[in-house]
């Protein structure tokens, strides 16, 4: 009796550990169960894990001593995009329209693209689009972990709008770089973190 209960407690801490880990139970081959994603990160009314990153805007890398701090940014409604890979298709629709349609969606929000890519990667990526904002390099998805915007290989494509006192106001776990109803309630959701 008391094996079993051991072997239950060890299944529940594994399958917590993968809550804690927004990570997801593959099916065995040939089943046709669905598969859940379990997501994790700050939740609505959550405060915003503070980090720290490295960015680069359409002319220039910052320097080390300039890094994208969170925190340095209270006071402000701040928009965190993470995006799968530079230069692919869905991740350059998303950011083109960001970029087109900055002063409409986002006022005057702090708004930072994350991905793995480098520096270089995204200088390159920031000056193809001529973007008003940064892209911050997260290279081992640390931040992603954190905002539960972790992939296998790179991060997914989510967006969290954070309000003037550091709370989670929205997040859209599955952003729609294709949907226009996606940018809708985007702004949407940058208008009322901004009313407070």
């Amino acid at each position: 009796m008391r094996s079993i209960v051991f072997s239950l407690m060890l299944s529940a801490v594994a399958a917590g550990s993968l809550v804690a880990q927004g990570q997801s139970q593959q099916p065995a081959k040939g089943s046709s169960q669905p598969v859940a994603r379990i997501e994790s990160g700050p939740g609505t009314g959550d405060m915003a894990p503070n980090f720290r990153l490295p960015w680069a805007s359409s002319d220039s890398i910052g320097p080390m001593a300039d890094d994208f701090i969170l925190q340095r940014h209270v006071g402000k409604v701040v928009v965190l995009a993470f995006y799968p890979k530079d230069f692919t298709t869905g991740c350059t629709a998303e950011m083109k329209a960001f970029g087109e349609r900055f002063e409409e969606l986002f006022g005057d929000a702090v708004v930072v693209g994350i991905s793995a890519d480098s520096l270089e990667s995204h200088q390159r990526f920031a000056a193809s689009l001529d973007l008003p904002f940064q892209l911050l390099s997260d290279p081992n998805q640390r931040v992603a972990r954190l905002y539960g915007s972790q992939g296998e290989n790179y991060p997914r494509r989510t967006v969290f709008v954070i309000n003037a006192e550091g709370r989670v106001t929205y997040r859209d776990m599955r952003f729609g770089a294709l949907d226009a109803t996606a940018y809708d309630k985007l702004k949407a959701a940058v208008q009322a973190a901004a009313k407070g």
